[in-house]
């Protein structure tokens, strides 16, 4: 777990640190946990993204994607896996996707059901996002710079220890993503050097139609979404697509 999960506690900002209105919105799993989210709403939103943050930081690290996706007429939840931020209990692949079921009930609960909803995940995230797409159907899924499986990003990384017999977690988008029927956008960067562009380009060639591929700028912690033009343009292209066009307002100052 050391190697993978590398969570922070407490927040460092909120939402109304670059002037979005929230309101926190704590989540509570089926094993019993409370879990620290951000609920921030669009005006008169076409949908509500279920935002999955990486394996690394906090949704305070995340603040420019959220803005990002609320100027694109969607509502946000985003949620700090157990162990991260101000949640509670210990992370692990299992406790991830409880997580996430609960950050799903809630977005059900604030009115938006499964086809008014879309799962978005980065890096690891993106494991998280595939898992729950392909047991509770949603609008529509984005993965940005996500991995096939954590056995072969090991293999990368370590290719001298025997990773594959040694991982009890598997994160296995690969063997999931044919089964997720929805639009499928996925983006990944040549210049990734965390996660290889190869795993992206597997990903994406193994999940089923309608899908769209993207390519970001930069690398894995400098680059993605908020800092790729052209991205931002097949995201927005895809969610007018899938959701139906919305007014877009000017980026939060």
């Amino acid at each position: 777990e050391s190697l993978v999960f590398f969570p922070e506690k407490g927040l460092a900002a909120t939402p109304a640190s670059i002037g979005l209105a929230f309101e926190d919105a704590p989540l509570v799993t089926r094993d019993g946990l409370r879990l620290g989210a951000w609920w921030v709403p669009a005006p008169a939103a076409r949908g509500a993204l279920v935002f999955c943050h990486g394996n690394a930081g906090t949704i305070a690290h995340r603040l420019d994607a959220i803005a990002m996706f609320r100027n694109l007429g969607l509502s946000v939840l985003a949620f700090d896996y157990r162990g991260y931020g101000t949640s509670e209990g210990k992370p692990s692949e299992e406790g991830t996707y409880a997580d996430m079921d609960a950050a799903v009930d809630e977005a059900l609960r604030r009115g938006f059901a499964a086809d008014r909803q879309v799962f978005f995940g980065e890096s690891l995230g993106g494991a998280v996002a595939v898992e729950a797409a392909s047991r509770r159907p949603p609008a529509a899924l984005i993965l940005e710079s996500t991995f096939t499986n954590l056995p072969d990003m090991a293999r990368h990384h370590y290719p001298w220890v025997p990773a594959r017999l040694l991982l009890r977690i598997h994160y296995d988008s690969l063997s999931r993503i044919p089964a997720v029927a929805c639009p499928k956008l996925i983006l990944h960067g040549p210049a990734d050097e965390i996660v290889p562009y190869a795993l992206g380009r597997a990903l994406f060639e193994a999940a089923a139609p309608p899908k769209r591929f993207g390519e970001l700028r930069g690398g894995h912690n400098d680059g993605g979404l908020t800092v790729s033009p052209e991205a931002r343009e097949v995201l927005a292209s895809f969610l007018d697509e899938t959701l139906g066009k919305a007014g877009r307002e000017a980026p939060a100052s």
